[in-house]
């Protein structure tokens, strides 16, 4: 039976920063129901736009979003049009939250903000949207896996990688799972820092779950052990053996 866990949870709290902070107490099931919806939101908003991350803060009176995404223009708009939308069906979102919830309360106030993903960074959850945007335009999935991995371990912070693709690849009848690995990944080291993200390509003869892991290095690097002391000299004169 495989053990498998999702290596950003796994080391959550320990290399990895929560993607939600809370620093109130109480209504923990309206803020789970509304941290939902922000995330269901984006992604029917500007899932085109390439998010690599999303993080929610909340304070008691302010609620942040952070956004990190490969294509910030795609969300800002001309003119800032594109973000006053997505703000405004965000906290149409949150109102029927709270209106279900029958909370009568003042409502936080929202500020998102949006960062661009540099091009030096590599991250996992983009990747897996460039796979599964390739494999929608119908090209050949090996080819892709090479391809993706190849421009992966090309960034010198990159210590190994791994892609993994199930379902009917190719429009094969009988679906199956297919992989491909480069480097080292050591998956149960707490101290790795390995960024990990999936996607769903939506094809023409069904739907194909996309996995990407990064491995950047160790975040806790061991200490260089000492030197030994130099061997102070005998001053009774050498030995004679």
């Amino acid at each position: 039976m495989g053990q498998k866990i999702n290596p950003i949870s796994l080391r959550m709290g320990v290399v990895k920063n929560w993607p939600a902070r809370w620093l109130l107490k109480g209504n923990y099931g309206q803020f789970l129901e509304e941290d939902e919806a922000i995330r269901r939101v984006i992604k029917e908003k500007i899932s085109q736009a390439g998010v690599s991350a999303l993080e929610i803060e909340r304070t008691s009176n302010n609620l942040r979003i952070s956004i990190q995404a490969a294509r910030p223009g795609f969300i800002i708009g001309r003119g800032g049009k594109g973000i006053e939308d997505l703000t405004k069906a965000i906290e149409k979102a949150l109102r029927a939250v709270r209106a279900r919830r029958k909370n009568t309360g003042k409502a936080p106030q929202l500020s998102v903000n949006v960062e661009e993903l540099k091009r030096s960074q590599i991250a996992a959850p983009y990747v897996a949207q460039q796979i599964a945007w390739d494999l929608e335009k119908r090209f050949p999935f090996r080819r892709t896996m090479k391809k993706y991995l190849e421009q992966i371990m090309q960034n010198r912070e990159v210590k190994g990688a791994k892609i993994f693709l199930s379902g009917r690849l190719d429009g094969n009848e009988i679906a199956r799972r297919e992989w491909l690995a480069k480097g080292s990944l050591p998956l149960q080291t707490l101290r790795a820092d390995i960024d990990f993200g999936q996607a769903t390509a939506f094809t023409s003869y069904g739907t194909v779950g996309i996995k990407v892991w990064i491995y950047k290095g160790e975040i806790f690097e061991e200490k260089p052990k000492e030197e030994m002391p130099a061997k102070r000299e005998h001053r009774g004169g050498r030995r004679e053996h």
